[in-house]
C-alpha cells in the first residue's frame, strides 16, 4: 500500500500498515496452512435455554449455537430448561445435538443426596411419579427409561438427542473409584442397555449416548470406562469431561492429546468429543476470554459447552436482557459466522498458556472472504498474515477490522464498531501486516479481508456515528472508591470489570464522577452507564455543566449472592440534549446535594456517549452477511463483494436497536432486470421492495424493530446486495400507541399496585398491574384506540417478573412467565418472560402478532400460570407507510 493511503487508513480508524510496531504481541496467520472444515461446537451451553423464546429467536440464531445441553424431559432440578420445551427453537437454524442431562430429572444437588439410589421406589413409567417401595428394579433405571421413553415419543427429532446418563460421576455416588469402579461399569452397561432397548421399541436405531461427564480430566477412570465398554459392546457416541479451572486454558490441549492416545492404545477409532462444561464466571460476557476457549477447541475439532454457573436462558451469561446481545454474545456470533470456511494455522505468541493472545483463523474459498477472531491480550497486536492467494482475493483487498469490548452481563451492546480500515491495500507475495491497537485484554476483534470491494470500506469506516468512551476509574472521582480487581482472583469466581477496576461505594451525598468531554455538532446525544445494582434497581443524577439534567434509571442486576452483588453489571441509557464544543457531564448519587437518590449504591464501569443526532446509521455490508441456499458474494458486476441472491437463496443479518422504535432499513443493490428484494424480520415476512427494471437501487422500507438483536432475512428473485443500514426515525414512534396497564380494562384478580418513590423502579407513573394469570379470568384489556385496523404489529410489553421456585447449592431457580394476547377470544401470539432480577424493575418484551379485526380488544392474561407484573404496553404497525425506491449511481 502506498504510503499515503496507509496515512489516511490511520488517521481514519487507527490503522497501521507498515513493516514493524513496538510493544506488540504477533499473531501469525497463514491462510495457505488449512486445518480442516470449521466445526463451529465451541459455542454450546449448558442451559443456555430457558423456556421457548427465552433467549428470543433473533438470538438463539445469532448465537449460532449447534449444541445445548438441557434438563430431562419432566425434570425437577430447575424449573425451566426442559429439551422438549426448548427443541423447536434450538433446531429452528443451527442446532445439531440436544444433550439433556438424564439425572436432572431429580430435584435435588447433589443428585439424590449425593448417595447411589438403590431400589426403594417404584416408578410409574406413564407419567414418571412414584411410589415408595421397591420392585426388584434399579430407581435410576426407571429414571433411565422414563427419560429415554419421553424422548422417543414426545420429541420431534429424537435422532438428534444425545442421553447423558451420569453427570459428574466422580462427585456423584461414585467417588470412590477403587472401591466403586465395579459398580459403576455395571450401572454403565444397565443404563447404555436401557436406552437402546427404548430406541429399538420405537424403530429409532441406534441411540447416541455420551460417556461419563467427569468434573475433570480422569485418565484412569476414562482408560477404565473405556476398556470395559469396548469389550461389552457399549462404547460411548461421544466423549465428554469438563474443563472448568483458570489453568485449563493451559492444560485443556494435553488433556485431549492424552484422551486420543488412550484411544489409540486401545485400539478404539477416534469417538468424537464435546468438552461439555467450560470456563469460570470470569469467563462469561468477556470476549477477550471466550476466544481463548474458542481457539482451543476448534483447534481441537470439538465441541464445547460454556458451564452453568447462573441461571437458565440466558447462554450462561452471555446475552443481555431479554433480548440483547452483550459482548460475549457478539463473540458467539462472530464465531458462527466462520460456518462454511476452513480453518488456517494461527500462530499466537505461545500455545497452552493462560489469559494470554490467542486468536482464529478461516477462509471462506467460495466467497473470496479470509476472516481473523482475536482477543485475550492488553497489548497492540502484529497481525501477520500469509498465504493469501492472489488468485482468490486478487492484487489488491480491502479491510475491515471490528471491535467489543467488555459491557457488563447485561449490559446492552450496540453493532461492533469499525475501528480500522485498510482499503485497496496491495499484497505483498500473499502476505500483509496489520498493527492493531487493543481496547483492554478484555475486549474482542474481527478483522474480515476480501478483494477490493465497490463499497469505500474507509468511507463507512468515517461516517459511523461520533462516540467517546471513558473507564470509570479515569473519571473525576469525589466521595467514591476505585476498586481494582485480579482476573485470576477468587480462584475465577468472579465478574470481570472493563480495564480491570470499577467505582464504588457511591453511596454518599457527596458521590460523583466528572467527565470532561468534548463533542462535535449540537444534538442528541446518548449516554450509557454500565454498572452494578445489586439486586435492585436504582438512581443517579446526571447534571451538565453544573445543572441538573436528568435521572439516570438503572434496572436491577443479579445480586443474589456475593459474587453476583455489585459485580454483575447492566447497562442505563439516557438521551442529553449538548452544543458541540467542551462540557462537564457529572454523575451523581444526589440530585439536591441533601439526600442520596433511592438505591445509588450502584457500581459504575464505563461511561459512553455517542452521537444519535443523525439517526445512528449502522451500515451492515454483504461482506460479513451469513449465506445460504446458493447465496454468495459476486466479485463483478455493479456491486463487487455484494451478495447474489435468486431462486430460494437467503442472507442472514443481525442489527441492533438500542431502544425500541421504528428505524428506516435502507437497502443498497443492483439488477439487471426487473427484480424484487424481500425482507423478513424476526422471522415474519415483513416488506418487500421493487425495480422495475435494470439498474443500481436504494429502496428504504420503515420498519418497527425491537430492543436488541433483530434479526434480518434478505430474499429475492434476482438481486445483488450490497449492504443493508439501519436509521433511527424517533418521530416515527408517534404512531406507536402507549397504553398504562393502571389505565387498562382489569378483569378478576389482576390489580393496581403503587410503588414507593423509594423503591429506585423505573415503572412509568410508579404503578403497575399485578396478579395477571392462574387463571383465565385474571387479565387485562386493551381497547382499540390508536390502532383499530387490522393487520401486523408489534406487542411491547414492559414487565417485571421475580419468580424463584425451589433451592439449589449456586444456580437461581428462576421461572419464566407466560404471556398470552388474544384477539377478543382468538389467541394472536405469546412469549416466556425472563427473570428482571426484582419485583420492582422492569424489562420490555415483545410480542408479534396479527390482528384481523378492527374493534376486537386486546386481552392479556395465561390461563395456566402467574403472568409477569405489567407496567406499560405499546402496540407498534410493524410497516409504516409504503417502501421508497430510487435510482442511484456512483460507489
Amino acid at each position: 500500500m502506498a504510503a499515503a493511503a496507509a496515512a489516511a487508513a490511520a488517521a481514519a480508524t487507527g490503522i497501521s500498515v507498515r513493516p514493524a510496531f513496538a510493544q506488540t504481541g504477533t499473531l501469525g496467520v497463514d491462510f495457505a496452512t488449512r486445518t480442516g472444515d470449521f466445526r463451529g461446537g465451541a459455542t454450546g451451553t449448558l442451559y443456555g435455554l430457558g423456556d421457548e423464546g427465552a433467549p428470543t429467536q433473533a438470538l438463539i440464531n445469532g448465537a449460532h449455537l449447534t449444541n445445548t445441553s438441557q434438563k430431562a424431559p419432566y425434570g425437577t432440578q430447575h424449573p425451566s430448561g426442559d429439551a422438549i420445551k426448548v427443541e423447536d427453537g434450538f433446531f429452528t437454524k443451527h442446532g445439531k445435538d440436544m444433550y439433556i442431562y438424564v439425572q436432572d430429572y431429580y430435584p435435588d444437588w447433589p443428585y439424590h443426596g449425593s448417595r447411589r439410589p438403590g431400589d426403594t421406589r417404584t416408578y410409574n413409567q406413564e407419567d414418571g411419579t412414584y411410589t415408595e417401595g421397591g420392585n426388584g428394579v434399579w430407581d435410576y433405571l426407571e429414571i433411565v427409561e422414563f427419560v429415554a421413553e419421553a424422548v422417543a415419543t414426545d420429541s420431534d427429532r429424537p435422532q438428534d438427542y444425545i442421553l447423558i446418563p451420569f453427570n459428574e460421576p466422580d462427585g456423584n455416588w461414585y467417588t470412590d473409584w477403587p472401591n466403586q469402579k465395579d459398580q459403576f461399569l455395571a450401572d454403565w452397561q444397565a443404563a447404555y442397555e436401557k436406552i437402546q432397548e427404548v430406541w429399538e421399541r420405537h424403530g429409532l436405531g441406534h441411540a447416541r449416548i455420551a460417556s461419563a461427564a467427569d468434573t475433570r480430566w480422569q485418565p484412569q477412570r476414562s482408560a477404565d470406562i473405556l476398556a470395559f465398554a469396548k469389550e461389552n459392546g457399549s462404547l460411548p457416541d461421544i466423549t465428554i469431561w469438563h474443563e472448568l479451572g483458570i489453568d485449563n486454558l493451559g492444560t485443556y490441549r494435553g488433556h485431549f492429546d492424552d484422551y486420543r492416545a488412550l484411544e489409540a492404545s486401545l485400539g478404539i477409532d477416534p469417538i468424537p468429543v464435546n468438552i461439555n462444561e467450560y470456563g469460570m464466571l470470569r469467563d462469561m460476557s468477556v470476549p477477550g476470554q471466550l476466544v481463548q476457549w474458542f481457539s482451543m477447541f476448534e483447534d481441537t475439532k470439538v465441541d464445547a459447552q460454556t458451564a452453568y454457573w447462573n441461571y437458565a436462558g440466558n447462554f450462561s451469561d452471555n446475552s443481555a436482557r431479554p433480548n440483547g446481545a452483550n459482548a460475549g454474545w457478539w463473540m458467539f456470533k462472530w464465531y458462527g459466522d466462520l460456518e462454511g470456511s476452513e480453518t488456517v494455522q494461527v500462530n499466537p505468541p505461545a500455545l497452552n498458556a493462560v489469559d494470554t493472545l490467542q486468536g482464529i483463523g478461516a477462509i471462506d474459498e467460495a466467497n473470496r472472504r479470509a476472516t481473523v477472531l482475536w482477543g485475550g491480550t492488553g497489548d497492540d497486536v502484529a497481525l501477520e498474515l500469509s498465504g493469501l492467494d492472489a488468485a482468490v482475493f486478487g492484487d489488491r483487498v480491502d479491510v475491515e477490522v471490528r471491535e467489543i469490548a467488555l459491557i457488563g452481563a447485561e449490559g446492552l451492546a450496540g453493532n461492533p464498531r469499525v475501528i480500522a480500515t485498510a482499503d485497496g491495500v496491495s499484497l505483498d507475495g500473499g502476505t500483509l501486516r496489520l498493527d492493531v491497537a487493543s481496547y483492554d485484554r478484555y475486549a474482542g476483534y474481527q478483522l474480515v479481508l476480501t478483494p477490493e470491494q465497490s463499497r469505500d470500506v474507509e468511507g463507512s469506516a468515517a461516517a459511523q456515528p461520533w462516540t467517546a468512551a471513558i473507564e470509570a476509574e479515569d473519571l473525576a472521582i469525589t466521595d467514591a472508591t476505585v476498586y481494582s480487581h485480579d482476573p485470576q482472583g477468587n480462584g475465577g469466581w468472579q465478574f470481570l470489570s472493563s480495564g480491570g477496576q470499577d467505582v464504588g461505594s457511591f453511596n454518599k451525598v457527596g458521590s460523583r464522577a466528572d467527565w470532561a468531554v468534548e463533542v462535535p455538532h449540537d444534538g442528541t446525544y446518548r449516554l450509557q452507564v454500565i454498572g452494578g445494582a445489586p439486586g435492585i434497581p436504582g438512581r443517579h443524577a446526571l447534571f451538565v455543566d453544573g445543572s441538573l439534567a436528568d435521572t439516570i434509571q438503572y434496572t436491577a442486576d443479579l445480586g443474589l449472592n456475593a459474587t453476583s452483588q455489585w459485580q454483575y453489571r447492566g447497562s442505563a441509557e439516557v438521551l442529553v440534549e449538548l452544543s458541540a464544543g467542551a462540557h462537564t457531564l457529572s454523575i451523581r448519587a444526589s440530585a439536591d446535594g441533601a439526600a442520596v437518590l433511592p438505591n445509588s449504591d450502584i457500581t459504575l464501569d464505563k461511561v459512553s456517549l455517542t452521537s444519535v443526532e443523525e439517526g445512528e446509521p449502522t451500515q451492515y455490508p454483504a461482506s460479513v452477511f451469513r449465506l445460504y441456499n446458493g447465496a454468495a458474494l459476486v466479485w463483478d458486476g455493479s456491486i463487487r463483494g455484494g451478495a447474489a441472491l435468486s431462486g430460494g437463496a437467503r442472507a442472514d443479518l443481525y442489527a441492533t436497536a438500542i431502544e425500541t422504535g421504528y428505524y428506516d432499513l435502507v437497502v443498497d443493490w443492483a439488477s439487471t432486470a426487473a427484480a424484487s428484494v424481500r425482507l423478513a424480520v424476526n422471522g415474519r415476512p415483513t416488506v418487500t421492495v421493487e425495480a422495475s427494471g435494470a439498474g443500481r437501487w436504494t429502496s428504504t422500507a420503515r420498519v418497527h424493530l425491537v430492543e436488541g438483536i433483530n434479526e434480518i432475512e434478505l430474499g429475492s428473485s434476482g438481486a445483488t446486495i450490497g449492504s443493508l443500514t439501519t436509521v433511527r426515525a424517533r418521530t416515527a414512534d408517534e404512531s406507536s400507541v402507549a397504553i398504562e396497564a393502571e389505565d387498562a380494562v382489569l378483569h378478576g384478580e389482576a390489580a393496581v399496585e403503587i410503588l414507593e418513590d423509594g423503591s429506585g423502579s423505573n415503572a412509568s407513573g410508579m404503578a403497575y398491574v399485578g396478579w395477571i394469570g392462574n387463571g383465565s379470568g385474571n387479565a387485562i384489556e386493551l381497547p382499540r384506540d390508536g390502532f383499530a385496523e387490522p393487520g401486523d404489529y408489534d406487542v411491547t410489553v414492559h414487565y417485571a417478573n421475580a419468580e424463584l421456585s425451589g433451592d439449589h447449592d449456586y444456580n437461581p431457580q428462576v421461572v419464566d412467565r407466560r404471556l398470552e394476547v388474544q384477539e377478543g377470544t382468538t389467541p394472536v401470539g405469546d412469549a416466556y418472560f425472563r427473570y428482571t432480577y426484582s419485583w420492582d424493575s422492569f424489562w420490555e418484551r415483545t410480542i408479534a402478532v396479527t390482528l384481523s379485526t378492527g374493534d376486537e380488544t386486546l386481552r392479556l392474561g395465561n390461563a395456566d400460570a402467574w403472568a409477569p407484573n405489567i407496567d406499560r404496553v405499546i402496540v407498534s404497525p410493524r410497516v409504516l407507510g409504503n417502501p421508497e425506491t430510487k435510482r442511484r449511481s456512483g460507489r
